[in-house]
């Protein structure tokens, strides 16, 4: 099954906006199970070993295909997977197909490391040099390199890795007067315009240093004080120690929380999510070293080399201009954060309905008792299970979504629990219909997104259909959601896709729900929370026959 994934590509790299808050989201990892284990350097050290085990595991072609189970009680077993090994691999997705599993695309892993997002004039390139061996660190607004590969492509020893970091945070240097930082998170064109006269100003293989590192490792030096902290810091922070254009920077505060933030037009949270997820595990069940590991006895200041960028007042003009906007618009971002205690995943299930559905159902409830309408909702699926697969839209917000939440919110009285918990059934119902069409290529959005490029593409006129409010409206996503849950994760985070808009990040968990806001001023994301733990109350007071109060 091939899906044609160029046009998607495309739509994010021809995107003018700047990355930082429009495009690029982050997931955070749950603190080592082992608390001695967070302090900063041996966190770092731990993180990035893992890293490059992955990267050498993935490269080795030895990484176990993801699969997506339509009915994970037949398919996700030993068995299976036993099974699956034996079949060549042009008819292993026969055998899969059998028994209702998808072995997942794993082509956008390629893009995970030694990556970078160039800006260029109207459309932006994606850079990769797998030949590359060295690692970015950024602290306090510095830039620095060494290898962590040899040349014949092993592992630096952990101690030598952890020595150079523990080097790099040492350094007492002040922070720069222009960090280079700033310009990543410009608009593309203007960022494209200022590289060329870094380029020209005789920076160019300093650049190449960091286009072509490894990753980006971001040494923070404060500890984050709460899970608000956290989001704002790992989503954007405050500019200066971050590589926004890279696949992915790898933030490491000064309390060990560390967290991934990547650049979205190479891949999905799929792929990063089973990055992640390998990082996490293997940090935390196999650490490089331990806290009372000794660095190695070796000199530092040979093998890191600290780069030097030479700006002239055209890039110093620049960079002030740069943080003046980014500083303008971080003001304006709020972001807040509940956990709802009173059930999750298990309770739900008891109930046969559709956990998913329950949460969505909680921000069409929350949406229409705060703003007294149904507006047009956004959930992320991903198509992985097809060649090249990206993502397919979930529209959550329906006419089963907006009965039962006109009877939650404007007139519960009227109806009795059982009424009520039918009206729940029924959208969980058409949730899961949904779910399935989208993950199997059947969703409307991306098929009317190919269809408008194949017809630009061919300079026909754009069908009335485009033109049409209707279509401007539902494409104007005020509710954004995207979910993901993972023993790794602490939390998620992304900005809203449209001014007026929120950006909502959410788990259900098997005894509880998560669940992160992120809005600009006019939208108030913490009355919206508090609308969302009402309208979930009011659910769960409905699931356990309890009459629900106007």
């Amino acid at each position: 099954m091939m899906a044609s994934s160029g046009p998607w590509f495309d739509m994010y790299l021809t995107a003018r906006d700047p990355i930082v808050l429009n495009f690029n989201p982050f997931m955070s990892f749950n603190p080592d199970p082992k608390s001695e284990y967070n302090d900063q350097l041996t966190r770092a050290t731990n993180l990035t070993v893992s890293a490059v085990r992955f990267l050498k595991t993935l490269r080795a072609d030895l990484l176990e295909p993801e699969v997506f189970h339509l009915n994970p009680a037949k398919s996700d077993t030993d068995t299976f997977k036993r099974l699956i090994r034996f079949v060549p691999s042009s008819l292993s997705w026969y055998g899969a197909y059998l028994v209702n599993a998808y072995p997942l695309d794993m082509s956008q892993y390629f893009r995970l490391f030694n990556s970078t997002r160039l800006p260029k004039p109207s459309q932006d390139e994606l850079f990769t040099d797998d030949k590359a061996r060295h690692l970015l660190v950024l602290r306090k607004g510095h830039f620095y390199v060494f290898d962590v590969l040899d040349q014949d492509g092993n592992i630096v020893s952990a101690s030598e890795i952890q020595a150079h970091l523990k080097y790099i945070l040492s350094d007492n240097s002040l922070a720069p007067e222009f960090p280079l930082s700033y310009l990543t998170s410009e608009n593309r064109d203007i960022w494209a315009e200022l590289r060329q006269k870094l380029v020209s100003g005789g920076n160019e293989e300093a650049l190449r240093k960091v286009d072509s590192a490894v990753f980006c490792l971001c040494l923070d030096d404060f500890p984050i004080k709460d899970l608000v902290h956290l989001s704002h810091n790992m989503l954007h922070g405050d500019g200066t120690n971050r590589w926004f254009d890279k696949s992915f920077n790898l933030i490491i505060a000064k309390d060990g929380t560390a967290a991934v933030h990547f650049e979205h037009a190479w891949g999905d949270g799929v792929a990063v999510l089973r990055f992640f997820n390998e990082v996490f595990k293997d940090s935390t069940q196999a650490p490089a070293v331990t806290p009372r590991s000794q660095p190695a006895n070796t000199d530092s200041s040979v093998a890191v080399q600290k780069l030097n960028f030479k700006l002239n007042d055209a890039l110093k003009t620049g960079i002030s201009a740069a943080k003046e906007k980014f500083d303008a618009t971080m003001k304006t971002l709020t972001i807040d954060y509940i956990q709802f205690q009173r059930g999750g995943k298990e309770f739900l299930k008891k109930q046969k309905l559709s956990p998913d559905s329950v949460a969505q159902l909680g921000f069409q409830m929350a949406f229409l008792q705060q703003y007294g309408q149904t507006v047009a909702t956004y959930e992320s699926c991903s198509t992985a299970a097809f060649k090249h697969g990206r993502t397919e839209t979930i529209r959550p917000a329906s006419i089963f979504t907006k009965r039962c939440s006109e009877a939650f919110v404007r007139e519960p009285s009227k109806y009795s629990a059982g009424e009520l918990q039918q009206m729940m059934a029924k959208c969980s119902t058409y949730h899961n219909q949904l779910t399935k069409e989208a993950a199997m290529g059947q969703g409307f959005d991306r098929h009317l997104f190919a269809l408008r490029y194949l017809g630009a593409a061919k300079g026909i006129d754009l069908p009335e259909l485009y033109l049409d409010p209707a279509y401007r409206q539902i494409n104007h996503n005020i509710l954004s959601t995207s979910t993901l849950s993972s023993p790794a994760v602490n939390i998620g985070g992304f900005a809203p896709v449209v001014p007026d808009g929120f950006g909502i990040a959410y788990a259900v968990h098997d005894n509880w729900i998560g669940c992160n806001v992120s809005a600009y001023q006019g939208r108030n994301a913490h009355e919206f929370l508090q609308c969302v733990e009402k309208a979930l109350e009011s659910m769960f007071d409905a699931l356990e026959g309890k009459a629900i109060k106007s």
